[in-house]
């Protein structure tokens, strides 16, 4: 991993309290998890989540989830077949990363555990919606991950 989880959260608290978001600096709490990595078991009661998948050279995707979306936080991301946009999808989509990393529908979930970092910023859920949203916008913007967005977006 290339980019540095602790200078994202500090530079968002800024651009958080620019942007009026009142919340304590200990509301955002980071969990990093390794490659290899194992999906969370469960979304902590009460949070909401941006997450990062990233590999040793660039960013792969970022997204958010809210409180109630234990799926998406927990495996939604490692199954192709799992949802309309997720990083499994998005790698078998893309031709250059199937035949570079030899992967396929039945192997996209270990690769994805054994060659990517997972990091989550773990908000509470009372600083709301509109932080998380910020938050999830202004990491996409800093680290411009290749999967997010349509191609013709990026």
């Amino acid at each position: 991993m290339k980019w540095d989880p602790e200078k994202i959260l500090a530079d968002f608290l800024v651009v958080a309290r620019l942007a009026a978001i009142e919340m304590q600096p200990d509301a955002i709490h980071i969990e990093p998890l390794r490659m290899p990595h194992r999906p969370p078991s469960s979304l902590p009661k009460g949070k909401m989540a941006v997450y990062v998948f990233s590999d040793k050279d660039r960013v792969l995707k970022v997204g958010k989830i809210g409180q109630n979306s234990q799926a998406r936080y927990m495996s939604q991301h490692y199954n192709p077949h799992s949802s309309n946009s997720n990083l499994a999808k998005s790698l078998m989509k893309d031709e250059d990363a199937v035949q570079k990393y030899n992967v396929n529908d039945g192997n996209i979930s270990d690769w994805i555990k054994k060659n990517t970092d997972r990091v989550n910023f773990l908000l509470d859920a009372t600083v709301g919606m509109r932080a998380l949203t910020l938050l999830e916008a202004f990491i996409q913007c800093r680290l411009r991950p290749v999967y997010e967005g349509f191609s013709s977006q990026r």
